[in-house]
């Protein structure tokens, strides 16, 4: 696995844990991310992935168990 260094920070270069699940609704269980944010996560500058890492980690994703 990549991993990125953004801000100082050392990360995953994606939030996916390999626990996809969207059945309830539009937000994946296992990262956090939306379908939209899934789907565009390869098109996606840094600087927006920063965005969305912040968001997810905020509302505690990534979760392994879920």
């Amino acid at each position: 696995m990549s991993v990125i260094k953004t801000e100082g920070k050392e990360r995953p270069d994606t939030p996916c844990v390999a626990v996809c699940s969207t059945t309830f609704d539009d937000v994946c269980r296992g990262c956090g991310r939306t379908v939209a944010e899934v789907a565009e996560w390869v098109f996606m500058t840094d600087e927006q992935k920063d965005v969305v890492w912040t968001r997810i980690l905020a509302e505690g994703y990534p979760r392994r168990n879920t």
